[in-house]
């Protein structure tokens, strides 16, 4: 029992000291972030991390970004979601990067949602391309979580998602 309580008293101060050291970093990052993007929040993943989440956007196009503060900014981002304005009612995810099953994409793809719905852009559209079919059952699991419409053609190994805020 005695062992038991010690272990326990050593994982809540360990995850004390993490939290501690990412709020630090996280200080710190928000500074130089700002300095060169718009920071739309700090938000936590499903796995405790502290993250800071930013744009760069003109009339054109816009690029939500994420930096974790588990890892020093070293002046790029940990995880991205290129998107074009591609019409006055829709915004076309080009391409989304980082790595997968972290909880990036949840995150990232809300502040997108909220762009949208912020400048009265009612879909938010992108493709699935046939490099995306090694991966398409964790995409339609990720867009259908998000309330997107997913359609896949296998013949072609591609499709199309479309979200209507």
């Amino acid at each position: 029992m005695h062992n038991v309580m010690e272990r326990e008293t050593a994982s809540v101060e360990q995850a004390r000291n993490s939290l501690e050291f990412q709020v630090l970093r996280m200080q710190n990052d928000l500074k130089e972030i700002a300095k060169k993007w718009d920071v739309l929040g700090v938000e936590q993943t499903k796995d405790d991390h502290l993250t800071i989440v930013y744009k760069l956007e003109n009339k054109h196009q816009c690029k939500i970004m994420l930096n974790d503060c588990s890892t020093s900014f070293q002046g790029i981002w940990d995880f991205s979601i290129d998107a074009i304005y591609d019409s006055n009612d829709s915004i076309f995810i080009g391409d989304i990067r980082g790595p997968a099953n972290m909880g990036y994409g949840s995150i990232c793809i809300q502040y997108l949602k909220e762009l949208a719905k912020d400048q009265n852009i009612p879909y938010i559209k992108g493709d699935i391309a046939p490099r995306d079919w090694d991966h398409v059952n964790r995409l339609v699991h990720f867009y259908e979580k998000h309330h997107f419409s997913v359609q896949l053609d296998n013949e072609s190994k591609s499709g199309s998602i479309v979200w209507n805020g």
